[in-house]
């Protein structure tokens, strides 16, 4: 079970029980991926953890931009995507919706000046 360690870092032992359980968990993106842009960006390593720790950071960043977009596109009322006729309630992830998600984790994104 996780504890919330509050403002304190984490003890050595919470930190031993967090690295144990990377062992079991089964990320969204694939080890061979993670550790492929790992190596690309300089860091070799064999450690199955890091690789985990990394791709659980990368999945946490995508779920909670995913959520910002969503909640952009519904402030705009835009709930559905825009399709007014079709009874199909799937939403639609479009750039405009992106581009304030990602703002505000600091990335920034424009659209080429051809698509606009």
């Amino acid at each position: 079970s996780t504890q919330s360690t509050g403002n304190r870092p984490p003890t050595g032992d919470e930190l031993l029980t967090f690295f144990k359980s990377l062992d079991e968990f089964t990320p969204s993106l694939p080890d061979s991926l993670t550790a492929h842009y790992l190596a690309k960006a300089g860091l070799n390593t064999s450690d199955p953890r890091i690789i985990r720790l990394v791709s659980l950071a990368a999945q946490k960043f995508v779920t909670e931009v995913a959520a910002d977009a969503l909640a952009h596109s519904t402030m705009r009322g835009n709930p559905s995507g825009g399709s007014k006729k079709s009874r199909d309630k799937r939403n639609l992830l479009t750039v405009e919706d992106l581009q304030p998600a990602l703002a505000d984790m600091g990335v920034n994104v424009k659209k080429p000046g051809y698509y606009m």
